[in-house]
């Protein structure tokens, strides 16, 4: 009985603090994203931006986070953002074809090794100005990349881009779809969420996915073959505010945003996802699934001729648009050898 009365006056201590931390909340947050709510980008990363903006505000910020698409679906978070439905979202931009065409640069072959340095190379060149252009209907706060993509198999082993001849393969970007395309597989895009059950029911014969997406969105239970061709792609996030909102903060709250933007969270956005990737390797090891790792990656002689026509069509195409891709390209690969090497 005692127990009893002490669990419920417990259960009214910890009610009473919630609801006097909601009342002194002057400010209600929407945070949407599309992954799992028990994945590590939502606990090790979300949540933790999360933590850090109530910190910072002394509770004047209460910020709700809504995953697994629970207020938009993967492709339309950043919309969800620019129409008030979320106030912050984390959106992958190629989930929306020919939106961000300048920052997909990242995405293509030999860019960018791991997520340290994607996420250095598309927040360095969103600060010095070269994608800003693309993201004026909100108000982003920083951008980060996942780690290299890979191509993952349910029944054939891949070692040659011969192997790929037929496949359907789920491609997240139109960029990876050219890339896969060229290397003679049938891509099929499709959102990460999605791609578990598409396999399973055989529609695909595998996915281009990072080891962290393997990991996060189970995967490695259904493909068994694992090709590594080093810096074949990686995909730029974004996570990003609702401009009104962000508008009717006061100075000192604009401050705490501000605070909790840029470069600092890209880091620590490139270094989840790096250990996932390191989680996500190790548990395929650990089921005995069969890894090929493709000597000199994207360089390899058989891999390269595709993939390097893949990104001289990509940036001609955007070139003869009147974007300055070559510019942004050439930006992007300084920067890889250089301040994000």
């Amino acid at each position: 009985m005692k127990k009893t009365i002490k669990q419920a006056a417990f259960a009214a201590v910890a009610l009473s603090a919630i609801t006097q931390a909601q009342a002194a909340a002057e400010y209600t947050l929407r945070f949407s994203h599309f992954f799992p709510e028990v994945s590590g980008q939502s606990k090790e990363l979300f949540h933790a931006w999360a933590k850090s903006v109530e910190a910072d505000s002394n509770g004047r910020i209460d910020v709700q986070i809504f995953p697994s698409s629970t207020l938009a679906k993967a492709a339309g978070q950043y919309d969800a953002v620019k129409n008030s439905i979320a106030d912050v979202s984390v959106a992958i931009q190629g989930y929306t074809a020919n939106r961000f065409p300048l920052t997909q640069i990242v995405e293509l072959p030999g860019v960018a090794k791991d997520a340290a340095q994607g996420s250095c190379i598309v927040e360095s060149l969103y600060t010095e100005g070269l994608i800003a252009k693309e993201y004026r209907q909100t108000k982003p706060l920083f951008m980060f990349t996942h780690g290299p993509g890979l191509l993952h198999t349910t029944d054939k082993e891949i070692k040659t881009p011969k192997d790929l001849a037929g496949l359907r393969i789920r491609r997240p970007t139109a960029v990876v779809a050219k890339l896969l395309e060229g290397l003679g597989a049938q891509s099929v895009g499709m959102p990460a969420p999605d791609a578990y059950q598409s396999t399973q029911r055989g529609v695909i014969n595998g996915v281009a996915l990072p080891w962290d997406g393997q990991y996060t969105f189970r995967l490695n239970e259904l493909t068994k073959y694992h090709t590594e061709v080093g810096g074949l792609y990686t995909l730029a996030f974004v996570m990003t505010m609702n401009k009104s909102f962000y508008n009717r903060l006061p100075a000192d709250l604009k401050k705490v945003i501000d605070d909790n933007s840029g470069m600092k969270w890209s880091k620590k956005a490139a270094a989840v996802f790096d250990g996932l990737d390191a989680k996500g390797r190790a548990q395929a090891i650990e089921m005995g699934d069969t890894i090929d790792v493709i000597k000199d990656g994207a360089e390899n002689p058989l891999w390269k001729p595709v993939l390097y026509q893949a990104t001289e069509d990509y940036l001609n195409e955007l070139q003869k648009k009147g974007l300055p891709s070559h510019k942004v390209y050439a930006r992007a690969i300084e920067l890889s050898q250089t301040a994000c090497k």
